[in-house]
């Protein structure tokens, strides 16, 4: 007989899957992302307090749950914030130019 083992490595859940907890969104966020998520995540768990209803909030959670799986590989981040910015301006993205700048004009 065997031990009984962890899940195999195929059927474990990505980190970022839906359900994903506050924590694990949180850290796969861009840096200067975390201060927005922290007040909209505070701001959404004062509203639950009150109301006693969740939606508000697991709608916040699913929609930041999105951005951080998307943000989560950074380089391809970067690529589909060039890309957003060049369709939205009509003009290419210097190769040089911050993220933060491309973002901006992507509207990310």
């Amino acid at each position: 007989m065997s031990a009984p083992h962890a899940e195999e490595p195929s059927r474990r859940r990505h980190r970022l899957a839906p359900g994903a907890s506050p924590a694990a969104i949180r850290a796969a966020l861009l840096p200067e992302d975390r201060g927005a998520f922290d007040a909209a995540y505070t701001a959404a768990l004062d509203e639950a307090r009150a109301s006693l209803e969740l939606t508000a909030l697991l709608d916040l959670v699913e929609s930041w749950r999105r951005i951080a799986a998307l943000q989560a590989d950074r380089e391809n981040f970067a690529r589909v914030a060039r890309r957003a910015a060049e369709l939205r301006t009509g003009d290419p993205v210097p190769a040089d130019e911050p993220l933060s700048v491309t973002r901006t004009k992507a509207g990310l």
